[in-house]
């Protein structure tokens, strides 16, 4: 790809909301309170390459000069190249892979507008050269899958959930990818498929047990939580069902499936779903699940999801914010009911004193800004690497050999595709997102710093500022990047998939 020479300038920015860096830390800040206080410093940034296009303003940002100029048009790499592309009509928020396939999320309803409506899929098996050689058009695959779409690599399944705009119930669909990942062979050809054979859910989100033997839909508000059995892929049934408190986003389980993280508001309920995962198959459980405990906090919010991994055979998880600058926690659950907050992974755009800026580069570009959204690591047990998509930042890639100091070791920010809106029909952000230009997502961490002194007001508004239509000024990157030994597979909104290979020199970390 193009490389220009490593920008010295940081440019100092301005912008809209309605109304440097510091070094990691290697444990909590003394005094730092869990529930009030905000993680006060920044990994490490990486060390890039001779000739890679860098960041221009502070780690994680797209400033507003490069939105103004169109330099934002051409991207930002650190250690890390593009190597192959299936652009097509966008994509939906997150897109899984398997083996040598990837499956383009839809976004309802204006993939409708464009060609062949539905769930891409694509053979990636010469990453240079994606090709897409099916298209799943069933009512849960045509009616937007949002952040339903998930496979059981173990199971060889592919699932996904309709769940229209945000939020909404009744179909769900289960592809066997085992044999030929390029072609999904639909197994459950009635109920959940046939529109007059909808199930018991409501669907924003969904993950699989460890085992693969449940699938677990969660459709936000009122925090409402779905246990689908899937012992018989053929006749998905709800076998639990119930409240878990006042909202319920995605989660993560402990390796024998008996705990579940749930993500809500700005925080997670942890529960014991032990009866659900240790259940006959095919047996409906009647009674409410445990709450084991719960742990709230204040340094972001719209809790995403989490990641389980052991240190030293000691079990934690990574937990993402997707809103309010949170970024990502690492908690220690030895203790599961009682989480253990380590540290935590966010960019120089992230922190306090920073959220002026946060505010105004980000202003015009729709709903989100420079957030965490998913994430993941490339072995569960001492991991090395976490590679995220953080929004409007791009892909972030961090070294987490040391649970205690991360840094990053690369980046990629994919070229804005500015003006394309009406090309991408199947792109969240190009289409419904940018309808709201200002960054709402993160009024709240902005309004904090303000009132806190720990930033100013200056240049909250300039020329850039309004309240409708989004400029496309740079990508959302909200899919989960996934590890295909040294390489990354993953899709942006407006860029669709890409396939990205890690410099040997940070990856594997040393």
């Amino acid at each position: 790809m193009r490389r220009a020479t490593r920008a010295a300038t940081t440019f100092v920015t301005a912008t809209v909301l309605l109304a440097g860096s510091a070094v990691a830390s290697a444990e909590p800040p003394s005094g730092f309170d869990e529930v009030t206080g905000v993680w006060p410093t920044a990994v490490d940034p990486a060390s890039c390459r001779p000739g890679d296009l860098v960041e221009t303003g502070i780690q994680g940002e797209v400033p507003l000069a490069d939105r103004t100029s169109g330099r934002s048009t051409g991207g930002y790499n650190c250690n890390i190249d593009l190597i192959g592309q299936y652009q097509g009509q966008g994509a939906g928020p997150i897109s899984p892979t398997y083996g040598d396939c990837a499956y383009i999320a839809s976004t309802f309803p204006t993939n409708l507008l464009g060609e062949d409506a539905g769930v891409q899929v694509l053979d990636v098996s010469d990453p240079a050269r994606p090709v897409r050689t099916a298209v799943l058009t069933e009512p849960a695959m045509v009616g937007g899958t949002w952040e339903s779409l998930k496979v059981h690599e173990g199971r060889g399944l592919l699932v996904g959930t309709g769940v229209g705009l945000i939020e909404s119930a009744g179909y769900i669909s289960v592809y066997d990818i085992s044999e030929d990942c390029a072609h999904p062979r639909l197994l459950n050809t009635t109920t959940g498929s046939l529109p007059n054979m909808p199930v018991p859910i409501t669907t924003h989100e969904g993950a699989f047990s460890p085992d693969g033997n449940t699938y677990w839909a969660s459709g936000i508000a009122p925090g409402w939580v779905s246990a689908v059995d899937l012992t018989d892929p053929t006749q998905p049934m709800v076998v639990w069902g119930g409240l878990t408190g006042v909202a319920a986003h995605g989660m993560g389980f402990t390796p024998d499936g008996n705990t579940m993280f749930l993500s809500n508001l700005a925080g997670m309920t942890i529960l014991d779903v032990s009866a659900v995962q240790n259940r006959p198959p095919r047996t409906v459980i009647g009674h409410p699940l445990p709450h084991l405990g719960s742990k709230f906090w204040t340094d972001g919010l719209l809790s995403q999801h989490s990641v389980y991994v052991t240190y030293d055979g000691v079990p934690h998880i990574f937990t993402v914010d997707e809103g309010g600058s949170g970024g990502v926690k690492l908690f220690d659950i030895t203790e599961p009911a009682t989480p253990r907050w380590r540290t935590s992974a966010k960019l120089a755009i992230n922190l306090p004193e920073n959220q002026n800026r946060w505010a105004s580069s980000s202003a015009a570009n729709g709903a989100f800004g420079y957030d965490a959204h998913y994430c993941t690591v490339d072995r569960p047990d001492d991991p090395r690497a976490m590679a995220c998509g953080w929004i409007q930042s791009g892909i972030r890639v961090f070294d987490v050999t040391d649970p205690d100091r991360f840094r990053e070791i690369a980046y990629f920010n994919p070229p804005a595709q500015t003006g394309k809106n009406l090309q991408l029909p199947n792109s969240l952000h190009a289409t419904l997102g940018s309808i709201a230009a200002p960054p709402i997502i993160g009024t709240l961490a902005v309004a904090r710093a303000i009132l806190q002194g720990e930033t100013g007001t200056d240049g909250i508004v300039n020329e850039r500022s309004r309240l409708v239509g989004g400029d496309l000024s740079a990508d959302w990157c909200l899919s989960p990047p996934e590890f295909h030994g040294d390489k990354l597979y993953v899709t942006c909104m407006d860029n669709g998939f890409m396939a990205l290979q890690l410099d040997p020199a940070v990856y594997p970390p040393r």
